[in-house]
């Protein structure tokens, strides 16, 4: 007895069209495509990173993920330029949490080293490296290959604010879903390929995708204000304002701090010497920009 092949596409846009159904779609990881002789694009990086924890002086990464792609200068995706994926094996065992959380083995990573001049050649001719926790991934980053010492970095969990765009949250696979798409993630480079659907996603409050929003913020300079010396009690005042503590141990100021834009600024400032310092005050204030925002170095 013939049968009648299942359309499965029909029946998704079938359902597509009512207000009851939401249609998620397996995302297919993009081929590479070749560039148009003269279109104006450019070049970024999407990386990831699985490490042996959270502690960029110590911990090791294991495994390191990227996918360079090509979007105008609007902020729109043109194409997948190329992929890299590798395994490093870390000077200890990988702990049976670590392994839980990214799925990694030692047996997987047994004798594999990352190859610095492979690294430094895929990303040379970006003009951004863009992270969806680049708070966490950059100090890793940096600390392994010099060469990302001296990019331009986004972070696409912080730069946007999805809450305010219609998700529910910055998780990627919320992220990815309210894109219309689901993966089932084995490899940090899977999750560079959900990002980059993510972020070629028209917002419906703005029209433009996603990364177009992610490249505005990434190009403004933002101020760092320490609020160093405050009073133990004021702290909860510190904290429900948006201040984050740092402990002193990577170098930089045991202090509260906080990252506004320059529009900000003299609001933050009047708010520390009326409500925290009491007096008139100058507290020490850094430009970030995004060739050295989320580094270690700052």
């Amino acid at each position: 007895m013939l049968t009648t092949p299942i359309d499965f596409e029909a029946m998704a846009e079938t359902l597509a069209r009512s207000p009851d159904y939401r249609i998620l779609r397996r995302l297919v990881a993009r081929s590479p495509y070749v560039p148009t002789a003269g279109q104006e694009v450019r070049t970024g990086v999407l990386l990831d990173t699985e490490t042996t924890g959270l502690d960029h002086a110590r911990d090791e990464i294991i495994e390191l993920g990227m996918v360079k792609f090509d979007y105008t200068p609007d902020g729109r995706v043109v194409g997948v330029r190329d992929t890299f994926s590798a395994f490093n094996e870390p000077n200890r065992p990988i702990s049976a949490e670590v392994t839980v959380l990214t799925g990694i083995t030692d047996e997987m990573v047994a004798g594999h080293r990352f190859d610095a001049a492979a690294v430094n050649a895929f990303v040379e001719d970006a003009v951004i490296v863009i992270a969806h926790n680049s708070g966490f991934d950059r100090k890793f980053a940096e600390r392994y290959w010099p060469v990302f010492e001296h990019k331009a970095w986004g972070c696409s969990m912080s730069e946007i604010d999805w809450r305010k765009n219609g998700f529910a949250g910055a998780q990627l696979g919320y992220l990815l879903n309210g894109a219309g798409f689901f993966h089932q993630a084995h490899r940090a480079v899977d999750d560079c390929h959900a990002l980059l659907e993510v972020l070629a996603f028209e917002l419906p409050t703005t029209g433009s995708p996603a990364l177009t929003l992610m490249l505005e913020t990434a190009r403004k300079p933002t101020l760092r204000i320490w609020a160093e010396q405050t009073a133990f009690e004021l702290k909860d005042s510190l904290k429900l304002r948006g201040y984050r503590w740092n402990d002193g141990s990577d170098g930089r100021p045991k202090s509260w701090f906080i990252d506004v834009d320059e529009v900000r600024l003299d609001d933050e400032l009047a708010f520390l010497r009326t409500e925290i310092y009491m007096q008139d005050v100058e507290p020490d204030v850094q430009r970030l920009t995004a060739f050295t925002r989320f580094s270690a170095r700052t």
